[in-house]
């Protein structure tokens, strides 16, 4: 995409196909299983799933949004549904580096939750359905899981300074995992938080 089509000053327009969840106009990052290690439970199910075949989890957009107080980042994230297991698919997920930070989702397409985690522990899931908006609150981590057969499209926004603390989850993870038990998702206790 040609960068100058982004005017962050004056303004701009950006074709969206809601069906899709992308632009015609923007690339996006990818993330394979493979460089997802460390964040599902079963680790000899992980290393089984990438050896018989390193699929696609999720994507989403990278518009280069100006990390200012004053801007918004915005663009869509894309998870396929799989599992790992009996966990499925899902975002690895983050804090905002400026934890105070609140970000919006409205999901297009799909099934699944957005799994919401405080600091001090206390933890939330949020159902994921078309039309729906999902507010994150300030200081929350977040990720997105397809629980879904379908594709999981979601549009989010968040203040373009916030940043993103991957390291933290990487490190820990969460708290809950969201697994399949008797054909639906439950939220369980993940053995491998620290």
């Amino acid at each position: 995409m040609d960068k100058k089509l982004l005017d962050w000053i004056h303004g701009f327009g950006l074709d969206f196909d809601v069906s899709t969840g992308l632009s015609p106009d923007v690339e996006t990052r990818k993330r394979y299983l493979s460089q997802m290690k460390g964040m599902y439970s079963d680790d000899l199910a992980f290393e089984n799933s990438v050896a018989n075949y390193d699929s696609l989890v999720y994507e989403f957009h990278e518009l280069g949004a100006p990390e200012t107080a004053g801007d918004l980042a915005f663009g869509c994230s894309i998870v396929y549904p799989g599992k790992v297991g009996d966990e499925y698919y899902m975002t690895k997920g983050h804090f905002h580096t400026i934890l105070d930070t609140a970000e919006i989702y409205f999901c297009l397409t799909g099934s699944g939750y957005m799994l919401l985690e405080s600091p001090e522990g206390d933890w939330a899931a949020q159902e994921l359905v078309p039309g729906r908006v999902v507010y994150v609150p300030k200081r929350y981590a977040h990720r997105s899981i397809n629980a879904g057969k379908d594709v999981l499209r979601t549009f989010f926004v968040f203040r373009g300074d916030a940043g993103h603390d991957y390291g933290t989850i990487e490190t820990k993870g969460y708290r809950k995992l969201c697994v399949e038990q008797n054909g639906q998702p439950t939220f369980v206790d993940n053995p491998k938080w620290r």
